[in-house]
């Protein structure tokens, strides 16, 4: 019988063994706890329709997403700066994905979504989530493109998690000038100052090069170079070398609990950069530009910062053109003074002349 049951596990187990065509054609399959008969039966049928179908060439061999995964990382995620953490967080998912055909990766990533979980059995965070996800989706889509190991795109029908985790929390200059009084630590000061003044990543402080006025970064997490003009403010220090990251952020977390400001983060100094510029009227594809944006949606984040811009707009609601007034004025300038004796063109002409022979004939009777 294809299906019977394991004494030792208490489960359902699908079981096919043939000869066909030639060829011995095997699969097994411990089927979920919940299941009836009914339901293995109905299993039974359809499995072994398709494996039949297989082994006569009547339908493709479906591929697994662990032979994907494999592919992909191989091929693709060992040519990317962060290809070691992808094998690492896809590593994390095998419970979820193991066995699994490339047809069923939406089911896989909506059983991942329910029921992943920290190492303490706490819900990931749904960033979590959707990196994780984002990162299978790519593998699959990678062998579906790459190798043809399926007809259709398998993730067309993957949803991801929903992610408001954006912060809105920005300081000013003041602000900034109390945290580096509050640090004692030079270096620590300096990357503050730096981050301020340039919007740059903390990484990246460590690794631009000062050309000129100019700081150079010949790689960034999109993979574009990018060049910042120095602010006079830093030139003094722009050439002195930082330390590694987590000295600067053991520092940085000193300075801002002797201001009482746990909330900050130094990241947040990158956010007061670009809350500053476009404070200051700078446009947001300018604001784009410094920071390295990649896509005009990263900068949207700070678009209800430029209130100054909105008030302009809103303020010309209403308004007469001023070119439009400035040509009423031209053509009226170049219309034709009125002709004496010729009848008067409207009533308010024909007033004002009347008006003019009254102070005519009032002067000629004083004299």
């Amino acid at each position: 019988m294809p299906i019977y049951r394991d004494k030792a596990r208490g489960r359902l187990v699908f079981e096919f063994d043939r000869h066909i065509a030639g060829q011995r054609v095997r699969a097994r399959k411990i089927l979920p706890s919940t299941w009836t008969r009914a339901q293995a039966d109905a299993y039974d049928r359809q499995e072994s329709a398709r494996l039949y179908a297989i082994a006569t060439g009547v339908e493709r061999p479906e591929h697994l997403i662990e032979e994907a995964i494999a592919v992909y990382l191989k091929e693709r995620a060992s040519q990317l700066k962060t290809g070691h953490n992808i094998e690492g967080e896809l590593l994390l998912m095998f419970w979820a994905y193991q066995g699994k055909p490339l047809s069923a990766l939406p089911d896989v990533c909506r059983e991942y979504t329910e029921r992943g979980t920290k190492d303490d059995g706490s819900p990931l965070a749904p960033a979590t989530l959707r990196n994780r996800i984002r990162y299978l989706t790519s593998a699959c889509r990678y062998g579906w493109k790459f190798h043809a190991m399926c007809e259709h795109d398998p993730a067309e029908r993957v949803i991801t998690p929903t992610v408001r985790n954006a912060r809105q929390v920005y300081i000013d200059r003041h602000h900034m000038l109390m945290l580096c009084l509050a640090c004692p630590h030079r270096p620590t000061r300096v990357a503050i100052r730096k981050a301020f003044y340039s919007g740059m990543r903390m990484a990246e402080l460590r690794l631009a090069q000062v050309e000129g006025d100019t700081f150079v970064l010949p790689d960034t997490k999109n993979g574009s170079p990018r060049h910042i003009p120095i602010h006079p403010k830093i030139r003094s220090c722009a050439r002195l070398a930082l330390p590694d990251q987590s000295t600067i952020s053991r520092h940085f977390r000193a300075a801002r609990a002797a201001l009482g400001a746990d909330w900050l983060h130094f990241h947040d100094l990158r956010h007061s950069a670009a809350s500053a510029m476009i404070n200051s009227g700078v446009d947001l594809y300018t604001v784009g530009a410094v920071l390295g944006h990649k896509s005009a949606q990263s900068t949207q984040r700070y678009a209800h910062l430029a209130t100054e811009s909105l008030r302009h707009a809103v303020a010309k609601i209403g308004k007469k053109s001023p070119t439009k007034e400035k040509a009423r004025v031209a053509e009226t300038a170049r219309k034709p003074a009125p002709i004496l004796g010729s009848p008067p063109r409207s009533r308010t002409e024909h007033q004002r002349i009347m008006s003019q022979g009254r102070d005519i004939r009032a002067k000629r009777k004083a004299a």
